[in-house]
This record gives C-alpha cells, structure tokens and sequence, in this order.
C-alpha cells in the first residue's frame, strides 16, 4: 500500500539528519497516515478511506466528505477518491433538477 493520503496526494518527503558534526545521513519524512471511515451525504453511505491527519481536519472544515471532494482537484485525488467525487457531483446534479 502506498505511503499517500488519498485526499490530497501528500507523500512521503526525503531529507537529511544533520549532526551536531554536520554528518549528513539521507531520511524519510512520512506522512500521519490513519484510516477512517468517512460519510457522504449525497450518497447516503460511508467509504473507508487513508489520510492524512492534516486532510482530516480540512474535511471537517470544510463541511464534510462532500464539500471537500467538490474543491478538490483531481490530479490530487487517489482513483477512489476521484471515482466517489464523479459520483457525488452526478448525485448533486440529480438532485438540482
């Protein structure tokens, strides 16, 4: 499974540890991964899906799975992440007309 947040597309991060010495050993930075179970309000159902802890909180923000996925771009998204916000913006569009 890969180290990236399915919501923003936040990766793990490569640098160096600098000793006191300035010995420089390369590193990874990664990110707070967790797993959540997110509900959408459109589609009446929960997905499960892994992010950051920082997008967590940008989806409470911004009102929930659905609002964040309308604002999201796509190149950002995982294809799961980019399946559901076709499906939500069709069911947003369902209920508009």
């Amino acid at each position: 499974m890969a180290r990236r947040c399915e919501l923003t597309g936040k990766a793990v991060m490569t640098g160096n540890n600098v000793s006191h010495a300035k010995n420089r050993t390369r590193r990874r930075f990664l990110p707070n991964l967790v797993n959540v179970t997110l509900l959408s309000d459109l589609l009446g159902r929960s997905y499960k899906l892994r992010v950051t802890a920082h997008a967590l909180r940008s989806v409470e923000h911004r009102g929930g799975l659905d609002a964040f996925l309308m604002k999201a771009r796509a190149e950002d998204l995982s294809d799961k992440a980019a399946t559901l916000k076709r499906n939500i913006a069709k069911a947003a569009a369902a209920k508009a007309a």
